[in-house]
């Protein structure tokens, strides 16, 4: 055993003192740069070493710090198609010198996609509890089944705690193989990005199911947030792992040059009853924001969809139909916070008791949606459903005026077959709730208002009736764990939950 033991000890420091460039595993062949950016590219070497490297034309030398630590950076370079090769060459003090070289590598945009387990769900669905979709085919096992995008480049960071740097089989290609266990939602909205770019795409996946938001921040800033002391009052018992995943799965993806991220998370926290959880997002943007060094970055994320919350019994807190609600409500105040933007998924559920929706071909859409919107120009994108901007409360009836209405407001519902194209129309739109002044809480009849009713001036407004002798306290939209409204603008995206106090 001691035999052994001095073996492979020998075997481990041959392989330390052979090799002296040691790039972040977030660099590998077949990665995406990201375009119009400095690029920074780093690792370990010799101290006192002198170290360059070559890409694209461009030549850059550093020598390597006293901690072993180097880095350089990379001119912004325009998006590009050609395979190139990534040259380093270290020549140390004794004139010996050691060459690197990572190949395939293209020019395009880059995100990074966390979350919890939504985030997690794979293509080809290999874990028991991701069920194949009630509504069409099955795109995504189609999708990986055929390979994919060639144009979008993946790397899945693995779910170990391992420091100094993350566990990662590196970049790759778009083929069955890798893409089968990719994320879903990441994929597709990587795809949606190429597709409409033309541009060579890179995703970096790394979350990990189960999840709470803290454990994405790092301990010291979590523990330094004013929120804290509040935290600890209010949940003293929770084991919050706070920054269990940062270190070991976004930390060491820092510097990578890229656009933004997108964001699947919130079931947990939810289920937590979690009141803080719009500080402790804002929090997590920021920190995110300084370690990609990228003030700006983009943060898109997905809206927690309908899910019986109320048939966990094992959870530290009884949940009420209006447990989900109450949370998405916080997820939607996250909208205040600069750079982000919010896809809602109230129609992309088949089954209440399965907190996955299997539709994530459209989740990945309605996220490529607002990137391309916000930061790729598409000034003519429908990013959004409707918003409300203003009730008012007359005699009879009240009168709701909507943002984000795009071409109008409808009501519909989904084709079975036809999954996410044409609505149906219907006449009233449903989950509207009246709560009353004496307690009482009552279904209300709403209607998306027709021209001759404001003057001509009806796209962006909905009329309530108000049912006679009724003092209204508040109303509210698919305020309830069951809600599947049928509230759309005409380009498909479902309404944005609500709840407004008279």
């Amino acid at each position: 055993m001691k035999k052994s033991l001095s073996i492979m000890l020998c075997a481990v420091l041959f392989v330390a003192v052979r090799a002296e460039i040691n790039l972040a595993n977030v660099l590998t062949s077949n990665m995406v740069l990201q375009q119009g950016k400095v690029v920074n590219i780093w690792g370990k070497a010799d101290p006192g070493a002198r170290l360059t490297i070559s890409f694209a034309g461009q030549h850059k030398e550093t020598l390597v710090n006293a901690d072993s630590s180097w880095m350089l950076n990379l001119d912004p370079m325009p998006a590009s198609f050609e395979p190139r090769i990534l040259k380093l060459r270290l020549m140390k003090k004794s004139a010996e010198t050691e060459e690197l070289q990572l190949e395939n590598i293209l020019v395009g945009e880059v995100w990074i996609c966390g979350g919890q387990s939504n985030m997690e769900y794979p293509m080809d669905r290999s874990l028991k509890r991701y069920a194949a979709p009630a509504r069409g085919a099955d795109l995504a096992e189609q999708e990986w089944r055929s390979g994919g995008n060639k144009n979008v480049r993946l790397m899945l960071v693995e779910k170990v705690l391992s420091l100094p740097d993350c566990t990662t089989k590196g970049w790759q290609e778009c083929a069955a193989n890798s893409l089968a266990s990719f994320s879903a939602a990441a994929y597709y909205f990587g795809k949606n990005i190429q597709e409409e770019l033309d541009v060579p795409v890179g995703l970096i996946a790394s979350s990990w199911g189960g999840s709470r938001i803290e454990a994405w921040i790092p301990e010291e800033d979590y523990k330094e947030a004013a929120f804290y002391q509040k935290e600890c009052s209010q949940h003293p018992a929770v084991n919050r792992k706070i920054g269990h995943f940062y270190r070991s799965m976004i930390e060491p993806l820092a510097p990578y040059a890229l656009r933004g991220a997108i964001w699947y998370q919130g079931e947990s926290d939810a289920m937590l009853h979690d009141s803080l959880y719009v500080e402790k997002f804002k929090l997590m943007t920021t920190v995110w924001r300084n370690i990609f060094d990228q003030a700006e970055m983009p943060f898109y994320y997905v809206q927690i969809a309908p899910y019986l919350y109320t048939n966990r019994k094992r959870d530290p807190y009884l949940h009420t139909p209006q447990t989900m609600a109450e949370f998405c409500a916080l997820q939607t105040q996250c909208l205040e916070l600069p750079f982000t933007g919010q896809a809602v998924v109230t129609d992309l559920v088949d089954n209440l008791t399965d907190i996955h929706p299997s539709y994530k071909w459209e989740v990945g859409r309605r996220l490529a949606l607002w990137a391309l919107a916000k930061d790729y120009g598409f000034r003519k994108v429908v990013y959004s459903g409707p918003v409300l901007k203003s009730a008012k409360l007359c005699r009879k009836k009240i009168v709701l005026r909507f943002d984000q209405t795009g071409s109008g407001l409808t009501a519909g519902e989904r084709d079975v077959q036809d999954q996410f194209g044409a609505l149906k129309r219907k006449t009233s739109l449903s989950w509207f709730e009246l709560e009353c002044e004496d307690g009482s809480l009552m279904s209300v009849e709403a209607r998306v208002a027709l021209p001759w009713w404001f003057f001509g001036k009806s796209r962006n407004r909905v009329k309530v009736i108000l049912p006679p002798n009724v003092k209204a306290k508040s109303l509210r939209f698919a305020w309830d764990e069951k809600a599947r409204p049928n509230f759309f603008n005409k380009e498909g995206l479902p309404a944005v939950p609500f709840r407004h106090t008279f």
